[in-house]
């Protein structure tokens, strides 16, 4: 049977603004999201016998209709019936409560590889609402590069070229500690202080088109995210670390989605070997040597 191995990224919130709570319970955001070369890989192949199987290296996934990928593919094959059935082997590498995206990851990644082994039946925008029906970012790792993400983070857009052109490549140290933090906490707590933590939609609006417009803007005035009002008050170590990244390595940091994963750029390139091996030594002083520390780039 062929087979179809993809690439299944992590990303990035460089921009992320809840502007208010829907009537259906759901939040509206606007979001510049970028993918990474930091990811899992999943191995897809159809088989004779019927079932979607999933397979994972991380024992503590679950791998039952519950996980995304399976989910996926239950909704693929509801609109392409094919015979028998696919094998999922997913490497796992993006750890889990990190706000990096990791299951919309591999779901997307699954719909793109049944896709590819069932001769390319559905069209772009299909899948985008196949995409939208399993997660709500899931449809940002189809395009393959940085998108706008606005309603719930279905509505997906590509940056306009030249601004993805300013981010395609840049180096980013993505750094997390041991624990992670609940996506539906993070919104109850925003919803709590309601309006006050939310920011008004035309105000992210022009945020994110002021930097977009400008190319000459530097990156530290895009970076945004209304989550770190909540998770950095309850997670205090958070905050004081991605202060001491900045203040000794003139770092420019911010949290990814939810959190509890962070990142950071820097505006140079020198003495990079150097750089990271500092950048690691600092994070696991701060949270243990159980943090994690990857060194990646922008897609």
């Amino acid at each position: 049977m062929p087979t179809v191995s993809l690439t299944s990224p992590a990303k990035i919130n460089l921009f992320l603004a809840v502007t208010g709570r829907r009537a259906d319970g759901f939040h509206d955001l606007l979001s510049l999201a970028v993918p990474v070369e930091f990811g899992d890989e999943l191995h897809v192949e159809l088989t004779a016998s019927p079932g979607i199987v999933l397979e994972c290296d991380d024992p503590t996934l679950a791998t039952d209709e519950s996980n995304l990928v399976v989910r996926a593919a239950l909704a693929f094959r509801r609109e392409v019936p094919f015979e028998g059935g696919a094998r999922f082997v997913l490497q796992k590498r993006i750890p889990q409560g990190a706000g990096l995206g990791g299951g919309s990851s591999n779901a997307a990644s699954a719909l793109l590889a049944l896709n590819r082994l069932t001769g390319m039946p559905l069209t772009s925008g299909k899948l985008s609402l196949l995409a939208g029906e399993i997660g709500s970012d899931c449809a940002l790792f189809l395009d393959g590069g940085a998108v706008v993400m606005r309603g719930r983070g279905e509505r997906v857009e590509p940056l306009a070229e030249r601004a993805r052109m300013r981010l395609n490549g840049r180096k980013v140290w993505i750094i997390k500690p041991s624990f992670g933090v609940s996506t539906p906490w993070a919104y109850r707590m925003l919803a709590a202080e309601a309006p006050r933590l939310y920011l008004p939609a035309a105000e992210a609006e022009q945020r994110l088109a002021t930097w977009v417009n400008a190319p000459s803007t530097p990156i530290s005035c895009l970076l945004y995210n209304s989550f770190e009002a909540v998770v950095f008050r309850k997670f205090v170590g958070l905050p004081l670390l991605l202060k001491r990244l900045a203040d000794s390595f003139g770092l420019v940091t911010a949290m990814s989605g939810s959190g509890s994963a962070c990142f950071a750029f820097s505006s140079d390139s020198s003495d990079e070997p150097r750089r990271t091996a500092d950048i690691v030594r600092v994070v696991q002083e701060a949270w243990g040597r159980e943090a994690l520390v990857v060194e990646t780039r922008v897609r």
